[in-house]
């Protein structure tokens, strides 16, 4: 016997905002565009909206007296989309750059990496340095300690060390945080 599975109805969104018939607010402060701003009695403000041709949108429901603009409020939907989407277009998302090392690390290697981790930071991005300890080489964690904090001292114009070196497992982390431009 084959079992009947119920079809999921999609569920009903509330609308962001109240409109027209659906303000509770005895009185109403209205803004729009052809229209004088000001406090209205719920009644009136419907008026205005009928004879623009507009709707009632509430804007602001937690203000004393709730603000209502009088708009299309389809439009009104499509140029708050808009501005939204443009908002998270510019803001930046900050990435995290890593770059490893060895106790051994030589200084030529050092400097090709610092002038990396410097471009990294330079663009806003956050740098994740680290010293990788292989074998025998965990003995030798001061070096590592040692690398970690010329490192530092070397990206001090261009980002702040976030907290002293310290060990996870055969790794000596550092992490480094970019400089708010002026």
């Amino acid at each position: 016997m084959q079992k009947r599975v119920k079809p999921r109805l999609p569920l009903k969104k509330e609308p962001e905002h109240r409109i027209n018939q659906f303000i509770k607010a005895q009185q109403v402060r209205v803004v729009g565009e052809n229209i004088e701003p000001g406090v209205y009695s719920l009644e009136e403000a419907r008026k205005m909206a009928t004879d623009l041709e507009v709707d009632l949108v509430e804007i602001s429901p937690n203000a004393d007296p709730p603000v209502c603009r009088l708009v299309d409020y389809n439009k009104f939907l499509y140029e708050k989309k808009k501005k939204d989407k443009e908002q998270k277009a510019k803001a930046k998302q900050t990435e995290v750059k890593e770059i490893r090392f060895t106790p051994n690390t030589d200084d030529h290697d050092f400097d090709f990496k610092a002038k990396h981790a410097e471009k990294f930071l330079q663009e806003g991005n956050k740098v994740k340095c680290f010293v990788q300890f292989k074998g025998r080489s965990i003995l030798f964690q001061d070096r590592g300690q040692l690398l970690l904090l010329k490192f530092a001292e070397r990206l001090s114009e261009w980002g702040t060390l976030e907290a002293m070196p310290k060990m996870e497992g055969r790794r000596m982390l550092a992490m480094f945080t970019p400089k708010k431009k002026k």
